[in-house]
């Protein structure tokens, strides 16, 4: 396993063997509070992490105990002037539009809090494993501002209009149990088993066609609230990239030679 630091709060480990990335928040004093520098960072990761073609799934994790991420440095921008806040707002949404549009499948493993931005950059992932431990929630109505990262249209995506309307309306928090029941998350493990589920998960992904993986993603990620003919026609796009692969005649050939196959990649 490799590692590689963004700046002082992210940390980007390679699991070289199975071809999955970890992207890990990595600012414990501040519980994972994303700042302007953070939020730079992140960016920088996952525009280096789009262009691995080596790595077949991020992990988003986090390296504090308690805390997943608790949102955006309420503390730095208590500080802001108005202009200083514009200056920021373009940095921040660089990181949470990085997670959202890496091209590969991503999955974040969420333990403590994970509020405001912090539960917007677990909605920019693809899935989302959860411990017992797990509160989360985008509370950002009740310090005056509204979800800014993402969250507006990601979490109607995930559970519909009216339950995100009330969930974001309410502010309130919700623990682990009640969030899998909701689909605020997909998978709900035993506390501390977070990491360690979602990068078994991944690298039970990684093992699949990365030519596959990618054209999947982008049919999922266009398709998605268009009516069924445009729809179709993104998958037929996203097949006819594949279908004439190095992965798409590896796949064929290794299931017919009943032998796992040994993907090019191209």
């Amino acid at each position: 396993m490799s590692e590689e630091r963004f700046g002082e709060f992210v940390l980007v480990r390679r699991h070289e063997e199975g071809h999955v990335a970890e992207l890990a928040l990595d600012r414990p004093k501040a519980m994972n509070a994303v700042s302007t520098e953070m939020a730079r960072s992140l960016a920088a990761a996952c525009t280096a992490l789009g262009e691995d073609r080596d790595v077949r799934v991020v992990v988003l994790t986090s390296t504090h105990e308690r805390a997943f991420c608790v949102g955006a440095d309420l503390k730095e921008r208590n500080s802001f002037s108005d202009a200083d806040l514009v200056r920021q707002r373009p940095v921040t949404r660089g990181a949470y539009t990085g997670v959202l549009e890496l091209p590969v499948p991503t999955v974040a493993a969420v333990h403590g809090f994970a509020l405001g931005g912090g539960f917007e950059l677990a909605l920019a992932c693809d899935l989302i494993v959860a411990d017992g431990t797990a509160v989360v929630g985008l509370p950002e109505v009740s310090v005056g501002v509204i979800p800014g990262g993402g969250g507006t249209q990601l979490l109607p995506r995930r559970v519909g209009a009216a339950r995100a309307a009330e969930l974001i309306f309410t502010a309130r928090r919700v623990e682990a149990r009640e969030a899998a029941e909701l689909g605020l998350v997909d998978t709900l493990v035993e506390e501390g088993r977070d990491r360690e589920e979602a990068l078994a998960l991944a690298a039970r992904i990684a093992g699949n066609s990365p030519v596959g993986l990618r054209a999947a993603k982008r049919a999922l990620r266009l398709g998605h609230g268009m009516d069924l003919r445009a729809g179709l026609e993104v998958e037929d796009a996203a097949w006819r990239s594949v279908a004439f692969s190095g992965d798409r005649a590896e796949g064929v050939a290794a299931f017919n030679e009943k032998r796992p196959p040994a993907w090019p990649g191209e």
